[in-house]
């Protein structure tokens, strides 16, 4: 049976609650110290790809934040997982910028925020586009060369 994106989220932050947790009987002391996360989606995270991606699907079409959250989630097969505390500050910070406008869907009801692209957050757009390619290039060839060395591909 497929699962759902919210239960297949549900699922994901199952598994990353458990990995943080440690092994059964282990205190938090005994662990080994984190030492900043996943290089692969650390790096996507410090390079401005998620405001990339924000300020791509909102250029697109207007979009609220929990859809924002499903396609990035999509498009990069879960390897960038991004939650509301990452989300809607990003969101705010990005309006208080000019750079999307923020409007309910229903304001009488406050029901969802649906986002749009500003003069501004274009240019922002292709900025950041123009920045983070060529870091996207350098992910794509460090996989390629581990795929090839590991799986002789």
């Amino acid at each position: 049976m497929a699962q759902t994106g919210k239960s297949r989220r549900r699922s994901e932050a199952v598994r990353e609650a458990v990995a943080q947790a440690g092994p059964i009987g282990e205190a938090p002391s005994e662990r080994a110290p984190k030492r900043g996360g996943d290089p692969f989606t650390g790096g996507l995270r410090r390079r401005e790809v998620l405001p990339l991606l924000v300020l791509h699907f909102i250029a697109s079409e207007d979009s609220y934040g929990n859809q924002l959250m499903e396609r990035i989630a999509d498009v990069t097969a879960g390897v960038l997982s991004v939650n509301p505390n990452t989300m809607y500050p990003l969101l705010r910070r990005l309006e208080g910028r000019g750079q999307i406008e923020g409007h309910w869907e229903h304001p009488e009801r406050r029901t969802r925020r649906l986002y749009s692209i500003t003069s501004e957050g274009r240019e922002e757009y292709e900025r950041i586009r123009d920045e983070v390619e060529p870091f996207l290039d350098s992910v794509q060839q460090s996989i390629g060369a581990i795929r090839r060395e590991v799986y002789g591909e």
